[in-house]
């Protein structure tokens, strides 16, 4: 699996890039068929806690599928984006297996 990380606005984080690739790679020893993942950690200006966001678009056989959340920190983000993509990469495989 490819893995883009891409960080606008901010300035690039190798703690958060291979904090990012071990949770991925996660998720790739329980669903094999992901070809490509593209990252984007993004910052914004709010006077709430939030802020921090980070959204996940996986490349799997049939359409894409997209993740995103905003929390407090980008661990919790990265997080909370990764178990959203399981339960879409789990409904998927329902849905497909039994027509296999």
């Amino acid at each position: 699996m490819k893995i883009n990380i891409q960080f606008v606005n901010m300035s690039t984080s190798e703690t958060m890039e291979a904090y990012t690739e071990k949770k991925l790679a996660s998720l790739v020893k329980k669903f094999d068929k992901i070809l490509n993942a593209n990252v984007f950690f993004k910052k914004e200006n709010d006077s709430k806690d939030k802020g921090m966001i980070c959204e996940i678009e996986l490349s799997v056989p049939g359409p894409r599928l997209f993740a995103s959340s905003n929390e407090k920190n980008y661990e919790l983000a990265v997080k909370n984006t990764i178990s959203d993509l399981e339960i879409q990469l789990k409904k998927r495989k329902g849905i497909v297996k039994p027509y296999l």
